[in-house]
């Protein structure tokens, strides 16, 4: 296996802005690091679920997802334009901050892998192009599952940490902070389809 592609190819995919990074980083600012610890522990959860999904059933994917691939695209789409939404009409007030924990939690984290489709894609990439053609025990899939699920939380826990840092700057200039999470959403968004 070609150790050194693969861990570039992980780290690099993992820790790009990208919609659970952001956020990590929007609910860390608006919160704290500890309390943004389950919506990154979420993250890894659904993100490791997501790499066992795309392990078992490796084969089953390549041939179907140019099938589902344009679907993908517009849930996903639409998912992180919703994401995007709730980040720019974000104001920081007590209001907020109820509708804020209601999204900073471990099974939005859990979830959000599976519309997003930039983690999809990942998982599906990387499991197909650097492990299942070395490996096909289920003991060493559930360990790369294991390590690379480890790296998702590293990525939005390392993201939520920045917000946590800039917390102070983030509130002074939420509203640019918001815009720029929200611009950055939005990207994510459209370049599904580019």
């Amino acid at each position: 296996m070609p150790w050194m592609p693969f861990f570039i190819y992980a780290v690099v995919s993992s820790f790009t802005p990208g919609p659970n990074n952001i956020m990590a980083m929007t609910f860390a600012s608006q919160t704290s690091v500890r309390r943004t610890l389950r919506f990154c522990v979420g993250v890894s959860v659904g993100f490791f679920s997501l790499i066992v999904a795309s392990s078992v059933f490796g084969v089953l994917l390549a041939t179907w997802v140019p099938k589902i691939e344009w679907g993908m695209k517009i849930v996903g789409a639409i998912y992180l334009l919703y994401l995007a939404y709730q980040v720019w009409k974000s104001t920081g007030n007590e209001q907020n901050t109820e509708q804020i924990e209601a999204n900073n939690r471990f099974f939005t984290g859990v979830v959000m892998q599976f519309v997003n489709p930039k983690a999809i894609f990942y998982a599906i990439t990387v499991m197909s192009s650097f492990v299942i053609p070395y490996y096909s025990s289920p003991l060493s899939l559930f360990l790369f599952a294991c390590l690379l699920g480890g790296i998702g939380f590293l990525s939005s826990f390392s993201w939520s940490m920045l917000g946590g840092l800039f917390q102070t700057w983030i509130e002074r200039e939420e509203r640019l902070f918001n815009n720029i999470m929200t611009l950055l959403l939005v990207y994510c968004a459209v370049a599904l389809f580019l």
